[in-house]
């Protein structure tokens, strides 16, 4: 994989994956693993190691940019179901967008699209974790357990193993139902003000998280079949715009067997690794 400079990184992203980094050679990894998968230098891991060893959480932390002039805090109830609906009916493509993913940037730029606020990526974030469309803490805390767990394999064998794609990007992938009616709550009470998690009906969400920290995701009502997450996985690859590592972290059990239709390098090249353990 090539090595890419960390300090292009924004604030925001650069302190995160410093977390991870410093995580998994906390938990045992070696450096040089740790920056092959993150796509960082050796000596860069290093430098953030010793970092936190002096300064603790001091170490991780990034400066934080006041409000660009014309950023709106707020949606009002009606732009945000009509934003919600949007994503959880097509792809940003299918809008009109340039993005095949949803991602912070691509529905701040639908929503300044269509109602003229825009957005910050930050506030965006903020609006998708109220929504519960992505959990980018639960994707953060699976990619900090699985470097721990796929590193061993190469240490084991002296080199990569043979799902592996060398010049690949690597990218953490979870499926999750964030809106399951929970037991008990009627129709008549379905509303957006309640958190929605039962106003939208079945909505699935794909999200993938890469090594710089960036989320992707793909909503739908209903499950996902082979086709559609075949479809997440070349589209995820073509956004990465590079080859694609896929490690599974997160599966519904009855749909696992989607998985072994992509256990082996793909032609699109993407190699799939599940770690739902």
């Amino acid at each position: 994989m090539m090595t890419r400079d960390a300090r292009k990184l924004s604030p925001e992203a650069l302190e995160e994956i410093r977390r991870r980094a410093v995580a998994a050679v906390e938990s045992g990894a070696s450096q040089s693993d740790v920056a092959r998968l993150l796509g960082v230098s050796r000596k860069t891991v290093g430098a953030w190691v010793r970092a936190f060893r002096r300064s603790g959480e001091d170490s991780f932390r990034a400066r934080t940019r006041g409000r660009r002039p014309g950023e709106q805090l707020a949606l009002s109830t009606r732009q945000q179901e009509w934003t919600i609906r949007a994503i959880t009916r097509g792809t940003p493509d299918s809008h009109g967008l340039r993005a095949q993913l949803w991602s912070r940037q691509a529905v701040s730029d639908l929503v300044h699209r269509e109602f003229q606020v825009l957005l910050s990526p930050a506030t965006v974030g903020q609006y998708l974790a109220r929504w519960g469309l992505i959990d980018e803490a639960l994707l953060k805390d699976m990619m900090r357990t699985r470097i721990a767990t796929v590193l061993p394999q190469w240490r084991a064998t002296n080199a990569e193993p043979q799902w592996w794609i060398p010049e690949g990007k690597v990218a953490w992938i979870i499926w999750i139902r964030p809106h399951t009616p929970p037991p008990g709550h009627s129709a008549h009470k379905r509303n957006l003000m309640n958190g929605f998690r039962n106003h939208f009906g079945d909505v699935n969400v794909l999200q993938a998280i890469s090594h710089r920290g960036v989320v992707l995701f793909h909503a739908q009502l209903g499950p996902f079949d082979a086709h559609q997450a075949g479809r997440f996985m070349i589209r995820l690859g073509h956004q990465l715009n590079a080859p694609l590592n896929a490690i599974v972290c997160h599966w519904p059990t009855e749909h696992s067997a989607i998985l072994k239709e992509w256990s082996a390098p793909h032609e699109h090249r993407i190699a799939l690794h599940p770690s739902t353990g």
